[in-house]
């Protein structure tokens, strides 16, 4: 759990200072709205994320998606390796678009479950598939 914890950290804050994310939802942010409840309830705040593109298409996050090569696609996410999925054309497959848009779930909200890899291979993945 501490290399879960210590490598979600530095993978959040690689996404928010990268210039082709647009937003990362992780609790440990102290912007985060659930950071107090997360604080009061855990020691560390953990390896799960979602982030959204500045391009916020699903062309966009398929081509993520596509170009990881240590991060595996995975509907589920929770494992010791790290995972990833794409909520719109996978979980909320059959919600449709515009109730699932208003419900924060846009084109290129991508989930991420960070795994217990060496950080900077994990890094240098997603900055590669970033592009």
């Amino acid at each position: 759990m501490d290399r879960h914890c210590s490598n979600g950290n530095k993978i959040a804050n690689f996404l928010r200072n990268h210039s082709k994310v647009d937003k990362v939802y992780w609790c440990g942010f102290e912007d985060h709205p659930g950071y107090e409840v997360a604080k009061k309830q855990m020691r560390d705040f953990g390896g799960m994320m979602s982030f959204t593109l500045k391009d916020d298409s699903q062309e966009a996050a398929m081509k993520l998606l596509s170009s990881t090569k240590l991060i595996a696609l995975a509907e589920s996410l929770g494992g010791v390796e790290s995972l990833i999925n794409h909520p719109a054309t996978m979980t909320h497959a059959s919600i449709p678009r515009e109730e699932r848009i208003k419900n924060g779930l846009t084109d290129s909200l991508i989930r991420l479950s960070v795994g217990i890899e060496d950080v900077d291979d994990l890094i240098e993945d997603l900055n590669q598939a970033i592009g």
